[in-house]
């Protein structure tokens, strides 16, 4: 099979062109659609209006040098750099010396001219023309990719990145273009799915999807398994995903080096199904969707570092306002426990065996308090540095905390009523006993602390299928609405129990203990009106 190419032979010489015609006629490896000009005008203008493989030269054209017409061709104002072999009726070292210079692919005299040797030259042309382009073209792309790369990495802002991300490429390609990044419950099936012509509703798909104020057509935000679009050149890019693997669009997986799973897709849309996709625009896009996963990781690399260093000062700020509290909570029964240790060894044998009994049950009480706050201070720092290890075993959540009701009755007042109820069986429950008590303690302690007029706390057991529900109810000072947001935040004490004692970590463990369960924890209160606790345990953790 032989190879079509367009030829385009300048020559005042009538003769010298037939001759040129009838020997690349004869080549078996091309067929040549020849294009004369007589003049260098006519040939300028042929040049602008057609595009050919190779032009034939004369040296010698009545109006100019050959020199002369190949540095117009070359010029700017013609559309591309023209592969010209240059012919002479007198040989000439110097000449062929100069052409060759100038960029002048063959340099050939015409006294000795023979049709192989015509043809060899002009195939050997047209191979060197087709690699320059190759080359060319492959030096543009990459131009084109750095330049849009850089364009999409100027930012660590991942919603800059990903709007600058479709503009660029579209820019590029000329095309509808859009990123879906998917949310975390996004797996390997859901593609699947997607591709087998999108079996999965658009409701799941999507969930709640609105486009975000202020960013034009260019982002949505959603709660399926899709989290956000940004798009531009899509009428409707939601419509999109559905369709988004038929032959006529662009999909290319996003993957972040540092994860296992997909984190989304780069899709491009022709909006005429006429136009075809190019190899070199599917390298394009496939560079493209590597260089915006490295803007990507980038941006979270960041946004990790930011949070972090957010948490450092975060934690800084705790442990120095935690030496403060604490330093102050320990003085208290410090100085209890010093007092009465002073009169019992001073005084010790003048006083009454009740005295001495009481000032030993200080001795003891203000001890014990010590303790737990060395063990709630140890359990706190556990939880800030993530060391905190959940132990699943499974229990019998009735007898349980029914012996850590008798226990607290033990050591509470007589002003104080402890209710324990149960409603439905709490059988099949895995769970920490230790995290368990830590938070039983910590909350009943928090009833009992935050009433100190006295009346009653319930503690309520309830068993669902799948959960259970834990409430703890007290009739004490209770706390306003506007600071309920604080109470999961370290060394925090409420406006209206600022008189109590305590180094405000009960919550905080609470809390923790109850997340390592993969529950949560609610709270429902009013001023004077007493405090509601309700905890959603689920009776296995994932």
């Amino acid at each position: 099979m032989t190879d079509n190419r367009t030829l385009l032979i300048v020559d005042d010489c009538t003769e010298d062109r037939k001759v040129y015609r009838r020997y690349l006629l004869k080549d078996p490896d091309f067929n040549y659609e020849i294009v004369e000009a007589d003049s260098a005008e006519t040939g300028l203008t042929l040049w602008q209006q057609m595009q050919f493989d190779v032009v034939l030269l004369d040296f010698c054209l009545p109006e100019m040098s050959g020199f002369e017409f190949f540095q117009l061709l070359a010029s700017k104002g013609f559309n591309n750099r023209p592969c010209v072999i240059m012919l002479t009726g007198h040989g000439d070292e110097g000449l062929a010396v100069q052409a060759m210079k100038l960029g002048v692919h063959d340099y050939l005299v015409k006294n000795n001219l023979k049709s192989d040797v015509l043809q060899l030259a002009v195939r050997n042309a047209i191979k060197q023309s087709h690699l320059q382009a190759q080359l060319n073209k492959t030096l543009e792309q990459q131009r084109l990719i750095a330049t849009t790369a850089l364009n999409i990495r100027k930012s660590l802002d991942l919603d800059q990145i990903l709007y600058t991300a479709v503009v660029e490429v579209q820019r590029l390609l000329r095309c509808g273009v859009a990123v879906y990044q998917f949310s975390d419950d996004f797996c390997a099936d859901n593609i699947t799915q997607l591709m087998a012509s999108s079996t999965l509703p658009r409701a799941q798909l999507f969930g709640n999807c609105h486009q975000v104020e202020n960013e034009g057509e260019y982002h949505w935000q959603c709660e399926g398994l899709i989290n956000n679009i940004y798009a531009t050149g899509l009428k409707h890019p939601q419509s999109l995903v559905q369709e988004c693997y038929k032959e006529g669009n662009l999909v290319i997986p996003i993957n972040l080096s540092h994860e296992s799973k997909l984190w989304g897709l780069l899709v491009a849309h022709h909006n005429s199904d006429e136009r075809l996709w190019q190899p070199d625009e599917v390298e394009i896009l496939r560079e493209l969707a590597l260089q915006l996963a490295i803007a990507i990781q980038q941006a979270q690399q960041l946004q990790e570092t930011q949070a972090s260093l957010v948490k450092e000062k975060q934690l800084s700020r705790f442990k120095s306002q935690f030496l403060g509290t604490v330093s102050h909570e320990y003085r208290t029964p410090l100085a209890s426990i010093l007092a009465a240790a002073s009169t019992l060894h001073k005084y010790g044998d003048k006083l009454e065996v009740p005295k001495q009994q009481r000032f030993l049950e200080i001795i003891e009480q203000k001890a014990r308090q010590m303790s737990k706050l060395v063990d709630d201070m140890l359990l706190v720092n556990q939880i800030e540095l993530d060391r905190t290890k959940f132990k699943s075993a499974p229990l019998d959540l009735m007898h349980f905390f029914s012996d850590l009701m008798e226990q607290q009755r033990l050591v509470v007042g007589d002003s104080h009523e402890l209710i324990f109820k149960v409603t439905g069986s709490s059988e099949s429950f895995w769970g920490d006993k230790v995290l368990l008590r830590q938070l039983f303690t910590n909350l009943i302690s928090n009833a009992i602390k935050y009433s100190p007029d006295g009346g009653n706390i319930e503690f309520h057991l309830i068993n669902k299928e799948t959960e259970i529900i834990l409430h703890v109810k007290d009739e004490g000072v209770g706390i306003s609405s506007k600071e309920l947001d604080k109470l999961f935040q370290p060394i925090t004490c409420t406006s209206n129990i600022d008189t109590i004692p305590g180094a405000g970590l009960g919550l905080v463990i609470a809390k923790a203990c109850v997340e390592l369960h993969g529950g949560t924890i609610t709270f429902d209160s009013h001023p004077n009106q007493g405090t509601v606790v309700t905890v959603h345990l689920p009776k296995s953790r994932n």
